[in-house]
């Protein structure tokens, strides 16, 4: 008898590998929510994470079902936070931008003397 691990064993080993990752990453999902969350006290964290830990498949499926929309809310709030870190870190460089190409407008229009141009633009770049 030949031991031979065939097209099908694998593709079978590659979905049961896949659904242990899934679930890796489910319960580390969790956990990281459990010590994010400001509502809850050191001891129900603790008692959260004990029971995950101790009956994982209970556990992820009794956290999911009472505490799943406030998790959700606590995900949301978090994306929205990166973004408007994000949005502020990006949003002064089309003002600087446009400041220079309005101070170039003024500069070629004869408005600005190159002296005042660079002694405007260093002033915007500063």
């Amino acid at each position: 008898m030949e031991d031979d691990f065939g097209f099908w064993d694998v593709m079978v080993s590659i979905f049961w590998f896949t659904i242990l990752l899934a679930w890796i990453s489910l319960l580390i999902h969790i956990l990281a929510d459990i010590f994010r969350d400001d509502s809850l006290s050191g001891g129900k964290k603790a008692l959260w994470t004990i029971f995950i830990v101790l009956i994982p498949w209970l556990g992820a499926l009794v956290y999911i079902i009472s505490r799943g929309d406030s998790m959700n809310t606590r995900n949301r709030e978090a994306a929205m936070a990166r973004m408007a870190v994000y949005d502020s870190q990006r949003s002064p460089a089309p003002q600087v931008s446009d400041e220079l190409q309005r101070l170039a407008e003024l500069r070629d229009s004869g408005v600005l003397t190159p002296a005042e141009y660079e002694q405007a633009k260093a002033k915007v770049l500063a």
